[in-house]
């Protein structure tokens, strides 16, 4: 039987309340690290499906499409050496597609046990400096942008 290798396409979802929180999970193999919803493309899914299925399999929060904006942005990255053996052989880079999700206020979480160990509501600063990922960060410094002109 073949191996299943990840596919380098990936999104990225900052979920946050119109007052900024943002929601930021711990991931489960590695104690510290702080991120937003990622997840990679399975198949030829289409990239706001990728995000919504990834929201709902990390968080347990299930919203439609018209609740997901798009950004039109993609970030493209080395895979970090610890996680390329999940990829192909030769696959070093990653391109990531940023997403946001605007719930009405914070909710609690239904955390996948092997993905993530905790979560956190932070105000959009707060967050933005937990997070380990530039990728991340620049995310969520976009969305406050928006939201604070808005």
């Amino acid at each position: 039987m073949s191996q299943a290798f990840k596919q380098p396409v990936s999104v990225l979802v900052v979920i946050h309340t119109p007052a900024l929180e943002v929601l930021i999970l711990e991931r489960a193999e590695s104690n510290g690290l702080w991120q937003s919803v990622t997840g990679s493309r399975e198949g030829n899914e289409a990239l706001p499906a990728t995000a919504l299925r990834e929201v709902a399999e990390e968080t347990g929060i299930e919203a439609g499409i018209d609740a997901l904006h798009d950004w039109q942005l993609s970030n493209r990255f080395p895979i970090m050496q610890r996680w390329r053996g999940r990829y192909a052989p030769g696959v070093i880079h990653n391109t990531e597609h940023v997403f946001s999700l605007c719930l009405p206020a914070s909710v609690p979480v239904r955390l996948a046990p092997d993905e993530h160990t905790a979560a956190r509501w932070l105000p959009w600063q707060e967050a933005a400096e937990a997070v380990f990922s530039w990728t991340n960060r620049d995310a969520i410094h976009l969305v406050a942008r928006r939201f604070k002109a808005g």
